[in-house]
């Protein structure tokens, strides 16, 4: 059965557009169109779509009221359709509850293909049975080896997220404390501008300070770097490096890259999470981050948009434990009081 969609956008063209990327890809159907937010909201009773397309600049009822009506009453994904100018509204939308979102292309007649391919890869994941995780022998948060089996002193945690990460991490950093003592790297694929949205708002809304990384800047202490959309992200001499060499599992910023440095800087000091997203990224770091005594977690099936990157860890046999999203809030911030 195809995947219905219903695409809202008040340019004529880009309705066009987007519909027809849309209707050229096996396994999803355009079930309709609407101008604005406000006969979006009335079609999607009629129509009851499986998921949204949804822009974000509209007269009337802008995007970012639209998904807040939508969240509300309804629990249809919504995919943000985004310009370059807009990346501050898109990650307001994704605060919201917007799945994900998927920049409008700029070049339409050169950049078909590569739209085409963004708007499947962001709308299929979103629909993959979510099977129950295999049962653990412990629960993480509850076991008496817990102190056993964490680093004495945690130095550095390193996360890597791709779909769905945003809200993910969101949950996860506003629940950071004031005192977090150790750097936090993270590696969100997110393309260059909306890192830079993403971090004044984890901000602002967290008592840890949250920065998106330059290349030299110190490491220090009680600091959430955030690597840059464009860059991949390394950790040498105690300072954060940045380069742009090719893309790793389609992506720049590369979790793998991020994690393997860190393994050789931490050692056994270092905890790490991977979280909701779609491919293989990260598992190759993680891979090293046990080599080197470190310790690592997966976000679980259950509370993962996209169960593609936690998943194929676990696969590899890299991951110590699985965790939910709360109870990886709970485990950073029992690090933070017991082992920093």
């Amino acid at each position: 059965m195809n995947i219905k969609v219903l695409v809202v956008d008040d340019s004529p063209f880009m309705r066009k557009v987007i519909s027809e990327t849309i209707a050229s890809i096996e396994g999803l159907e355009v079930i309709g169109t609407a101008r604005n937010g406000r006969d979006a909201l009335k079609a999607i009773p009629q129509l009851q779509p499986d998921v949204i397309t949804l822009d974000i600049e509209m007269p009337g009822l802008n995007g970012l009221e639209t998904l807040e009506i939508i969240k509300k009453d309804y629990s249809i994904p919504v995919i943000m359709m985004s310009s370059f100018s807009g990346e501050d509204n898109t990650i307001a939308a994704l605060d919201l509850g917007a799945m994900d979102f998927i920049e409008k292309p700029h070049d339409i007649r050169n950049q078909t293909d590569g739209f085409k391919n963004e708007v499947a890869d962001k709308i299929k994941p979103l629909f993959e049975q979510k099977k129950s995780e295999r049962p653990l022998e412990t629960s993480l948060l509850q076991a008496n080896e817990l102190e056993k089996r964490l680093p004495k002193k945690v130095k550095a945690i390193t996360i890597g997220a791709s779909t769905g990460g945003p809200k993910a991490l969101f949950s996860i950093i506003r629940s950071l404390p004031e005192n977090l003592s150790f750097p936090i790297f993270i590696v969100q694929h997110m393309p260059k501008g909306f890192t830079t949205s993403f971090s004044k708002r984890l901000d602002k809304e967290s008592a840890a300070n949250v920065v998106e990384a330059e290349d030299g800047m110190p490491i220090k202490g009680g600091v959430v770097y955030v690597a840059p959309g464009g860059y991949h992200m390394i950790i040498e001499d105690n300072c954060i490096k940045l380069n742009e060499v090719d893309k790793l599992h389609g992506v720049r910023p590369a979790v793998d890259y991020l994690f393997e440095a860190a393994a050789e800087v931490y050692g056994s000091d270092l905890v790490s999470f991977i979280l909701t997203g779609m491919g293989h990224d990260g598992a190759r770091g993680l891979a090293k981050i046990k080599k080197a005594g470190g310790f690592t977690v997966a976000q679980n099936r259950e509370t993962s948009i996209v169960y593609g990157m936690p998943g194929n860890a676990v696969q590899k046999g890299v991951i110590d434990e699985i965790a939910s999203l709360d109870e990886i809030s709970e485990l950073i911030n029992w690090m933070i009081r017991m082992r920093s």
